[in-house]
């Protein structure tokens, strides 16, 4: 069945509120209201993935809200955790974040306003700044690794470990090669 072919419920219930999902998903054509095919199968599936990920990434924002603090911010403190008693200076933390943040500095200096890291010069060369992850870091992500993890859980629970182990390898392909964006492709 195409998407153009597919009928669009409401997403809103009698009260207002989100409707529970379809048990067969509508295209994003028909989701997007949108009268006009898409002008081609590879424009249909980027949308696709950019539409998908904003709705996850959004959802996930909204648990980690409470906790003061993003998604990236959040990513930060875990790679700082996985990076233990040496730390990592802005620009290894900036390769190792699964969104590219274009102000890394701000970003840990935001974390270090909060108590979440601390920043000191390196002993042999005092140009180079290491960031570590403190004390209050370590407990911020004790708190939130459970509600990020239920999160993901939840939101994928849908899908079986085969659709998981597939959405996987077509993503890791598609990523592969598009390879590091420089602007230039």
């Amino acid at each position: 069945m195409t998407a153009a072919k597919r009928t669009l419920p409401s997403t809103r219930s009698a009260v207002g509120k989100p409707a529970a999902p379809t048990s067969k998903p509508i295209g994003l054509q028909a989701e997007l209201r949108q009268t006009k095919s898409f002008d081609s199968l590879h424009a249909e599936a980027f949308l696709n993935l950019v539409r998908t990920s904003a709705q996850l990434q959004h959802a996930l924002h909204l648990k980690l809200k409470p906790y003061g603090m993003t998604e990236t911010q959040y990513n930060s403190l875990r790679i700082l955790r996985g990076a233990g008693l040496n730390g990592l200076t802005c620009a290894e933390i900036a390769e190792r974040l699964v969104s590219q943040d274009p102000d890394i500095t701000r970003l840990v200096a935001r974390l270090q306003r909060q108590g979440l890291v601390r920043r000191q010069r390196g002993e042999r060369d005092r140009r180079v700044v290491v960031t570590k992850i403190t004390a209050a870091g370590l407990d911020r992500l004790k708190e939130a690794d459970p509600v990020v993890n239920g999160t993901v859980n939840v939101l994928l629970s849908h899908l079986s470990s085969s659709e998981l182990k597939a959405m996987i390898d077509l993503l890791e392909r598609a990523r592969q090669f598009a390879g590091p964006f420089d602007g230039n492709k």
